[in-house]
Parts: C-alpha cells; structure tokens; sequence
C-alpha cells in the first residue's frame, strides 16, 4: 500500500496560468496595429494582417534541427500575413518591425501581479514548486525572465528542452526525478485540458487542477480535472481540501 504523505510538490503551468499570456499578446497586437497605421498598409487590411499572423502562430510548428530561430519563424509569419494581403509590394522591414514590436511589447507585458507572486512566496514555505512550460526553448526562456519568476521554483522545465512535451508521461518523469519527489506527492496547476490535466493523468499525480478563467463548459470527450477554479489565485481552497482526504 502507498504511504499517504500528502500533498508536498505543487507543479505548475506558466501561459494564462500563472501569467496572462494572451492578455499580453492582445496589447501587443494593438501595438502592431498601430504601427501598421503609421505606414502605407491600407487600415482597412490591417486587422486581416494582425489576424493572419495569429493564425500561423496558432498553427505554428518550428524544428530548430532546420538551422531556423523561433524569430527566423515568426518574422516570416508577418511577411506571409502582409504579402497575402498587400501582394508583393513590401517594406523589406516591415515583416521585421512587425515581429519585434509584437514580440518586445508581448515581453514587456508579461508579469506576475503581486497577487500571484504573493501566493508563490507563501506556498514556497511548504511546498517544492515546479515550473513545468510547454513551448520552444527561447520564446519560454525569455517570458521565464521577463517576468522573473525562476527563483520561486525549485525546478523549472522548459519543453523545448527536452526531447517531449505535456502531455508525454517523460517530461513529468524528470520532474519528479529533479524534485525528489513521487507523482503521488504532486498536482499538476495549468490551463490546458490536453497538456496539463491530461498530463498530470498520464503522469499518476495525486489530483489535477484546471484554471478555468473564462468559466467555460467541460468540452464534451475532454479530459475531467479533480478541480477546477477560476484562478490561480484559489488554489489555497483546493490544496485545503486535499489536506482533508
């Protein structure tokens, strides 16, 4: 039988779970919106441009074995979006400007608030924290420092580090073998039913908690989380709970 020892390693998700990613990504679109208006790009194209580029984003997929960077990639997302839109009659800098005015607001946007950052400190006193980020090896570097997070967690993974990703069971794997610690001893804090819920299942954590901050619906078929709370910000009531089972 398996020694109960309750709940002593808390990993979390970084993207609109800890920090709001795509609140971030909203003002730096609007910058580049902006910057698109100061230049020949007709205004009634802009909005495809912006939604364009989110689209490759979305659909992104990046092998750095190809001799490309993420900025290489993403830089060439903006020249698609404006080349489909404004044909072939370009700023030759214009991809670029788009891309590092996008990229350095969507940085500076990033952070902790004080509420969040507050809830690290005091659950740093009993719990090892893990920081467990899906993603390319320098987008998620470069958010871990622009929000300056790293020393609140004993262990932070990025999964463009290692050779799979949330969901796969191996990443979880190593972060249980950093920490010192069982898959029973962790939960698994994130946003994403498919990467972070459904890892922390595949990985035999003790409970899974979804960060549901749209309140949305359980989608039909999808993965069921142990919890579910608004924010971040709740997880005190879940980890409350736990102590009593």
């Amino acid at each position: 039988m398996m020694e109960n020892r309750g709940v002593l390693s808390i990993i979390f998700d970084l993207d609109n779970t800890l920090v709001d990613t795509a609140g971030a990504g909203r003002i730096a679109i609007q910058k580049v919106y902006e910057l698109l208006k100061s230049t020949h790009v007709q205004e009634n194209h802009i909005t495809d441009i912006c939604n364009c580029f989110l689209l490759k984003l979305l659909h992104e997929s990046f092998d750095p074995s190809e001799g490309k960077t993420i900025d290489d990639v993403r830089i060439h997302h903006w020249y698609e979006a404006l080349q489909e839109t404004q044909g072939t009659d370009l700023d030759p800098d214009l991809p670029s400007s788009c891309y590092y005015r996008w990229k350095n607001t969507r940085l500076q946007a990033l952070t902790l608030s004080p509420e969040v950052r507050s809830l690290l400190e005091e659950l740093q006193k009993n719990y090892k924290l893990l920081l467990l980020t899906n993603g390319d090896t320098q987008t998620q570097w470069e958010k871990i420092e622009a929000v300056r997070c790293e020393g609140l967690f004993s262990v932070v993974v990025v999964g463009g580090d290692h050779p799979e990703q949330k969901p796969a069971r191996s990443i979880f794997t190593h972060c249980f073998e950093s920490a010192g610690v069982r898959p029973h001893d962790c939960i698994m804090v994130g946003d994403s039913l498919s990467t972070d819920i459904q890892g922390g299942i595949n990985a035999g954590v003790r409970a899974t908690v979804w960060i549901n901050s749209d309140c949305k619906s359980l989608p039909q078929g999808s993965v069921t989380p142990d919890y579910t709370v608004p924010s971040v910000l709740k997880l005190n009531d879940v980890l409350a709970e736990l102590m009593l089972k």
